[in-house]
This record gives C-alpha cells, sequence and structure tokens, in this order.
C-alpha cells in the first residue's frame, strides 16, 4: 500500500505542478485561452488511448456523459479564471468546499455540520474586509467557489455516468464535450489570435501534468488503497497547492490565509472520516 499512496502523492503533484506552470501562460493566452489549450490536448491524448468513438451511447448515457463534461469544463475554466486574481493554494482550497458541501448537506449526521462551520469560517477569513491592508481579489474567491460547486456536479455525474459507462470512455468523452463547452468563452477572449507555436509546449505539458498523468495515477492507487486513507491523502491537496505556488510562483501567503487553508483542511479530514465511519456502521 506504501507504493500505491507514493503514487497518489505524485499525481496530487503533478495536478499542483501543473496548474503552476499553466498560470505562467496566462501572460499569453489569459486563462481561458489556457483552458482551452490544455483541454485539446488532453482530449487528443484520452482520445489516443481509449478511442471512445468505439463505443456507442444510448440517448441516457450521452446525457450523463454531456452533464459530466460541462461540469468538468466549468470547472477548469472558473478554476483558472480565480488562479489569475489569488494565489493556487487558496484556489484549491476553496475549490475543495464545493464537493464538501454537497457531501455534507446531503448528510443528517450532526458532527457534519461542524465540519460545514469550519469550513465556512475558512471562507470568511478569505474574503476581503474592509480597510484590510493587504486581501485577496473578491472575483478571484467567487471564482474559486463557482469551480468548487462545478467539482460537486462533476463528481456527482461522473459517479452516476461511470456505472452505466466505462470510466475510460467517459473521461474521454467527457474531455472532448469539456472542450466544446470552453472553445466559445476563449474565443470570445481571443485564444485564436493569441495562439502561438511558442505556447504549444508549454499547453502539452500542462495537459499532461495537470490531466493524463494524475488521471492515471490516481486510477492505479486507488486499486489498493482504502477509501479512507484515499480520503485523508486528498485533504492535503491545498496544502500542496500552496507549497507549489510558493515553490514555482513566489506566492507568499499572510497568517490569516494560511489558518483558513488548514481549517478547510480539517473540515474535508473531519468529513471524509465522518463519512468512512458512517458506512462502515451501515
Amino acid at each position: 500500500m506504501i507504493k500505491s499512496i507514493l503514487i497518489l502523492l505524485i499525481a496530487m503533484i503533478s495536478i499542483q505542478s501543473g496548474a503552476s506552470l499553466a498560470k505562467s501562460i496566462f501572460p499569453h493566452l489569459g486563462p481561458a485561452g489556457t483552458t482551452a489549450l490544455r483541454l485539446i490536448f488532453a482530449t487528443l491524448i484520452l482520445g489516443t488511448l481509449f478511442r471512445p468513438w468505439q463505443r456507442k451511447l444510448s440517448p441516457t448515457e450521452f446525457k450523463g456523459v454531456l452533464l459530466y463534461g460541462l461540469s468538468l469544463g466549468l470547472m477548469n475554466l472558473l478554476f483558472y479564471f480565480a488562479l489569475e486574481r489569488i494565489p493556487l493554494g487558496v484556489t484549491v482550497a476553496l475549490e475543495f468546499t464545493g464537493p464538501l458541501f454537497i457531501a455534507t448537506m446531503s448528510s443528517r449526521r450532526p458532527l457534519d455540520f461542524l465540519w460545514v462551520i469550519l469550513a465556512g469560517l475558512g471562507i470568511y477569513l478569505l474574503f476581503p474586509k474592509i480597510g484590510q491592508h493587504q486581501s485577496l481579489d473578491l472575483l478571484g474567491i467567487l471564482f474559486a467557489l463557482g469551480a468548487g460547486f462545478f467539482w460537486g456536479t462533476y463528481i456527482h455525474f461522473g459517479k452516476k455516468t461511470t456505472s452505466q459507462v466505462d470510466g475510460k470512455i467517459t473521461a474521454a468523452y467527457g474531455m472532448f464535450f469539456a472542450t466544446l463547452i470552453v472553445l466559445p468563452f476563449s474565443l470570445y477572449f481571443g485564444f485564436h489570435e493569441r495562439l502561438s507555436f511558442a505556447v504549444l509546449p508549454l499547453g502539452l505539458a500542462v495537459a499532461i501534468f495537470s490531466s493524463a498523468l494524475p488521471y492515471t495515477l490516481e486510477i492505479i492507487a486507488m486499486k489498493d488503497i482504502p477509501l479512507r486513507t484515499f480520503g485523508i491523502l486528498m485533504s492535503l491537496e491545498p496544502a500542496i497547492g500552496a507549497l507549489a505556488g510558493l515553490v514555482y510562483l513566489k506566492e507568499n501567503l499572510i497568517p490569516q490565509e494560511i489558518v483558513a487553508i488548514l481549517l478547510i483542511i480539517f473540515s474535508s479530514l473531519g468529513s471524509t472520516l465522518s463519512a468512512v465511519k458512517a458506512r462502515s456502521q451501515a
């Protein structure tokens, strides 16, 4: 299991390193163009590997994959719009609140409301205050929360669709639909005018490190890691994002932002442990 844990940690480091690399493309393509370039390359990679066109979809399956792709595309788009305005660690932490709120609000266990309160306190600490010397961009915070909402719907539709369609086929079709959804936004912001051969290698690297490699590694790791351990490790991702932002982007966080990230990590960790305990008692 130690090997699988290391694989999962590498996957999380890969995702956050890819996000840091993506931010370096923003001056050339902007967040919408960077999202489109990443999804185009990821679609080509997954399409080549899994050949989804060989699996015809029923109308119900098509609807499920379309909703999954819609969530995936908007999640990525809003995440990059947020990343343009606020630090990586904060963006990842705020995005985590989406699945957390969906998981806890569907629960009737009183303890789970504690995790919502802790996450809410973390969000409150990140919102800009009147007269505060150093505060985060409000629009960036809202973009990150929006990305969190679509991460929650991404998980919901992903679980529902993969019960009917193979996960690899779902991922490939979903990435394709996500690309179609994001392209109009990128064209509106001048993606076709700003694109150059110089950024293509960077776009390919972002697609590999943020999509192809970590998704593959997570699938490998999940086979041997218990659900409880998997959830605990995933709760560390905001911290890894903050570290990646510091190392790659020189993004220093003030103490209040660090406390907010820790509150959201703790709420995610508590929610995970509570959910696993409830399943074991069912």
